[in-house]
């Protein structure tokens, strides 16, 4: 048990651990209004430099594909969410397949990902949708 410390409730049962390290990835799905995005980013979990035992849930470090700048910043340019689910098991073709079957807007920030590209691939995505995507 860890002191949750907001909201006056009580200090909820938590798993704490320590991620394995190696690829994973983050994914989040998100509203556009006349679709649902859903938004891939490869990450790669390193050890940290540190204990973190402040921080009382399931802990991983890592550093977002291609680079922080990048991966981030395409991350906020498709209107990435706070929440995202994290997966060292699954891989970004298992959530485009998904995607895919779901009829969901697919979008990969990984190693080949430069913001100018990613910049085109939101505005021809914007375009399909609007023009009736299917």
């Amino acid at each position: 048990m860890h002191p949750l410390g907001i909201g006056g409730k009580e200090d909820p049962v938590r798993l704490v651990f320590d991620a394995a390290t190696g690829p994973a990835l983050n994914a989040t799905i998100v509203d556009m209004g006349n679709r649902f995005r859903m938004i891939v980013n490869t990450v790669e979990v390193v050890k940290p430099l540190e204990a973190l035992p402040r921080l009382p849930v399931a802990r991983a470090l890592w550093k977002p594909q291609p680079d922080f700048d990048t991966g981030v910043g395409a991350w906020i340019l498709a209107g990435g969410a706070h929440h995202t689910g994290f997966s060292l098991a699954l891989t970004p073709e298992h959530l485009e397949d998904f995607a895919a079957m779901a009829d969901i807007e697919y979008l990969i920030i990984d190693r080949e990902t430069t913001l100018r590209a990613f910049k085109n691939e939101l505005n021809w995505n914007e375009a399909a949708y609007r023009i009736g995507h299917g």
